[in-house]
């Protein structure tokens, strides 16, 4: 009925899977023929011996049934169908580039085709369009996505290769992640070219966004277009789809962002229909779903909204049509016909009237809504009462039908009507199977679906499901709502009695109280599984606390223990065979001594043993030694490597973490604008009290810092507050040289002396490399430290420049000037100059840069995109929408604009604005 079979052997399976081309449909369709099992159930539901024949339903079902037959008839080419032509207003140009791009791929390289626009924009018209143009010669797969609570795990992918029997159907139906991966490279290789269409993507869940992402970053080996189409006023910064986008960089790739009609093809719409034209250009705005509507609907006035359209035109059905269409509206996914009948009972005699209408098709033995806008609204039109009972009305045919495949509608329709024994006995295994495929926020989805009835478990499932949420939140980085589900099971665990179990579900939340930042917890839970381990003589648990002991001494800067204490942990889970226990040994007894080769053999081990969360840590930990050392070739090597390996298995708190590291090496490297991007959308993504933040909160403020902006302050006191709360050592790292940096810009003396207090009072001395950075920034601000090794990154442009800003030859500081006013960095290069006239240079250069020759204030390209729609006069939540980040961003960008500018108010910025023709008619912008 809702979603294909993703299980053959299910014997429920068979009798609800979708027809699909290639296979026997005649002889297994239950739709089909006089006989058919509908046409039966149908008659003998309306018409049981002794009742009078119920004609008008009768015939409905023939008619539908009829349609459905010769549909069929034509997908096994046994005859054509004629379809009432649609025509596309304005999209054809569209439609020929995608063609071009398929026929220049049959000889060229793979590449990337994006289709976007707002809702009703006609995106998936132009996808269907490009389909049936495409040669016989190219294959063809198709599928989408729909907006259920939490869809089921690569359900695109399972409808495009649906009856293909190839090695990704296969796959798929086994369920093992690794081997989708390695089989959708199997499936898109060879000679013959194929065209993967994949519609509606804002609602994809997080196996298909890294299937994808796996997809493109190896498409030199495949031979594919992939045209992907979503709403990209949907995705936000924190959007899942945004990993993908984001790894769409370096591939061939081509947008084709759709528009508005124009006033002329709505004219040519209009034509002859006697409505005003330019007031539905008015009012629709040109967006051909809701034009439709409007033109459909009654010819009254033009409604105020595609709402309002499509409830108009409802309102003009016969009653019984009315409750046909209001029980569809509920249902998000596809339902077969037969099922459709078995719904609606006797209403099933409007479905003709409906198609004939518009407002639902039939495609194969589905029916769909025609479009989801109209979908929505009629649903969201329905009173509370009204919408749960139909969706309890779709539960229990579910279930009649047998559940198979349909999991993930179940639950999206027991939510829908509080079915709290459905979510109970449910939800728990939608969860287990969103998991084990990857989609990690649906499983959450499917968890918290059930927490408010939880207690309705037995002890042991319930205490299972509390677990699971609790890692659920954490890999979601909410970290304090983990660590009190966390609480939650360990009490559960504590009940059943068992010790062992209840030692293991300590060493987990210990990990959750870290990622929190509650070292002196985290400590006292490996501290108490430890004890339980003696107590019931378990090796493995003890060699797991001894490792997770060592390991938190390393985080918290006890470097002298942790390295005392790394080898006796790593030889007893040696000999207990605790193999993620051995290369976290390795790892961090390399980040504790920087010792590159022994971080490389913890990294070795994890990966051949499979302990994939080991190996995603090993990789941070190298990042971190990389970065610090200044070893930037090895260091972008290592993320790219990294980057990819967390997001293809799941480990988002790691790639957090990675990312991070890719933005610090930007802002190294001179690319600051990308960098402060990357960071801004870290820092909106993660818990801002987790140690995960700090890094990025305290490099955004460090950027900040360099460039004047007064933002910075409140960033870097917040990142050292927590680091100083946390006492991880990479936390105080980072946040302490961004604000020792900011201290020395501004000439805060005293809060260099605040940070060297600070970090003398803990357990590993300043005169060591971790600290190299902060004590130079530390004796810049004047505040006297022993010296502590290591220098600046050979390619750090900035860091190079600054040393030479204390140099006494003249020429060496104005070089370091010039580099200083390339990259903006106002504050450096204020001090470069007041060093400059110390030497005597009596005309300092005033150091017009490139882009300060664009725009006198000095702004970033992005607060040019901002400044340009402040002057629109949009708001801050406006601009956040256009610019798909968070009000919070622009928020930022807002201040720093009117800082820079000099003045206090929006109005004023605009004006002034126009006055230093910062903002031009034309002038490329970097909105997209």
């Amino acid at each position: 009925m809702f979603v294909p079979s993703s299980s053959p052997s299910s014997p429920t399976v068979a009798s609800l899977s979708r027809g699909r081309q290639g296979d026997a449909i005649g002889s297994r369709c239950p739709c089909l023929g006089d006989g058919s099992p509908m046409r039966r159930a149908a008659g003998n539901r309306l018409h049981p011996p002794g009742a009078p024949v119920n004609h008008a339903l009768l015939e409905a079902t023939a008619s539908v049934t009829a349609r459905v037959t010769m549909l069929v008839a034509w997908i096994r080419g046994d005859q054509k169908v004629e379809t009432r032509p649609t025509r596309l207003y304005e999209r054809d140009d569209v439609v020929q580039r995608l063609a071009d791009r398929i026929d220049a791929a049959r000889t060229g390289p793979s590449s990337v085709a994006l289709v976007t626009g707002e809702a009703g924009i006609g995106k998936t018209s132009v996808v269907r369009a490009v389909q049936t143009g495409v040669d016989p010669a190219v294959r063809v797969l198709s599928g989408g996505c729909d907006d259920l609570l939490a869809p089921p795990p690569l359900q695109p992918i399972r409808d495009a290769v649906r009856g293909s029997n190839g090695p990704l159907e296969q796959a798929l139906a086994v369920g093992e992640a690794e081997a989708v991966f390695d089989a959708v490279l199997a499936e898109l290789s060879g000679s013959r070219l194929t065209v993967l269409v994949l519609d509606d993507l804002h609602w994809a869940d997080d196996a298909t966004v890294d299937l994808l992402r796996y997809l493109v970053r190896r498409l030199d080996r495949v031979n594919v277009v992939l045209i992907l189409s979503y709403r990209d006023g949907d995705i936000d910064s924190r959007h899942p789809l945004r990993r993908l986008l984001g790894a769409l960089t370096e591939v061939p790739l081509q947008r084709f962002p759709l528009t508005a009609l124009s006033a002329e093809a709505v004219r040519s719409m209009a034509a002859g229909t006697g409505r005003d034209a330019d007031m539905l250009y008015a009012v629709t705005g040109g967006n051909p779903f809701y034009l439709s509507e409007a033109l459909a609907g009654p010819a009254e006035a033009v409604p105020a909204s595609v709402v309002d359209a499509v409830l108009a035109r409802v309102r003009g059905l016969d009653p019984g049509c009315v409750a046909m269409i209001e029980q569809l509206s509920v249902i998000v996914t596809p339902i077969r016909v037969d099922h459709v009948a078995k719904l609606l009972g006797e209403g099933f005699a409007h479905l003709d009237r409906a198609e004939q209408l518009g407002m639902v098709e039939i495609r194969g033995d589905d029916v769909y809504f025609r479009h989801e806008i109209a979908r929505r609204a009629i649903e969201q039109s329905l009173p509370a009462l009204r919408r749960r009972t139909l969706n309890a009305t779709i539960v229990r045919m579910v279930l009649e039908c047998g559940v198979g495949s349909h999991l993930f509608a179940l639950i999206h329709h027991a939510v829908q009507s509080v079915d709290v024994d459905v979510l109970v006995e449910y939800a728990p295994i939608a969860a287990r199977e969103a998991f084990r495929a990857g989609s990690r926020r649906q499983a959450l989805a499917h968890l918290e679906a059930v927490m408010p009835y939880v207690q309705r478990l037995p002890l042991e499932s319930r205490a299972d499901v509390v677990a699971s949420y609790a890692e659920e939140l954490s890999v979601a980085h909410r970290f304090r709502e983990s660590v009190q589900a966390g609480g939650w099971a360990l009490a559960h665990v504590a009940r059943l009695g068992d010790a062992r179990s209840f030692a293991e579900a300590l060493l987990r939340q210990s990990r959750r109280l870290l990622m929190a930042g509650d070292v002196d917890a985290a400590l006292a839970a490996v501290e108490r599984a430890d004890q339980i381990a003696g107590e019931i003589g378990s090796a493995p648990l003890e060699a797991a606390a001894a490792a997770d002991r060592a390991i938190l001494m390393v985080v918290v800067g006890d470097t002298e223990a942790g390295v005392r204490a790394l080898p006796a942990a790593h030889a007893l889970a040696a000999a207990a065979g605790r193999t993620d226990a051995v290369a976290l040994c390795l790892s961090y007894l390399g980040l504790a001594s920087s010792d590159l080769s022994l971080l490389r053999e913890g990294l070795v081990s994890a990966l051949s043993t499979g302990d994939h969360e080991a190996a995603a840590r090993a990789l941070t930990n190298l990042a971190d030694v990389l970065y610090r050392d200044g070893r930037w070739d090895e260091l972008e090597s290592c993320l790219a490597a990294g980057l990819e390996f967390t997001a293809e298995r799941g480990f988002r708190s790691h790639a957090a973490g990675l990312e991070t590291y890719r933005c610090l090496l930007g802002l190294g490297r001179g690319h600051w604008d990308a960098a402060e991007e990357g960071l801004r959308r870290i820092v909106e993504l993660v818990d801002g009290g987790s140690p995960l933040s700090v890094p990025a909160t305290a490099g955004l403020g460090r950027l900040l810092a360099r460039r004047g902006d007064p933002a910075a302050r409140s960033l870097l006191v917040e990142s050292w507050e927590h680091a100083r709360r946390h006492r991880c050592l990479p936390g105080l790292t980072h946040a302490g040289v961004a604000y020792a940096e900011w201290a020395w810009l501004n000439g805060r003396r005293d809060v260099a002396e605040e940070i060297r207090t600070e970090l003398a009072a803990g357990p590993r001395p300043l005169a060591t490399p971790a600290f190299a950075e902060v004590v130079r920034y530390l004796a810049r601000a004047g505040v006297e430290v022993p010296a502590a090794g290591a220098g600046a990154g050979v390619d750090d442009r900035y860091e190079q420049a600054v040393e030479l800003t204390v140099s006494g030859d003249v020429d060496q500081v104005l070089a370091a000037l010039r580099t200083l006013d390339e990259l903006s960095a106002v504050p450096a290069a204020r001090l470069a100059r007041r060093r400059l006239r110390t030497l005597g240079v009596s005309r300092v250069p005033r150091g017009v840069q490139t882009r300060t020759r664009r725009n006198p204030a000095g702004l970033t390209d992005r607060q040019l995109d901002v400044l340009r729609l402040l002057i629109d006069g949009l708001t801050n939540a406006e601009i956040a929408e256009k610019l798909v980040v968070s009000v919070r961003t622009v928020d930022h960008h807002v201040s720093a604009i009117l800082t820079r500018l000099g003045v206090r108010t929006r109005r004023e910025a605009a004006t002034t604005a126009r006055t230093l023709n910062l903002v031009r008619d034309g002038q490329e912008s970097l909105i997209v």
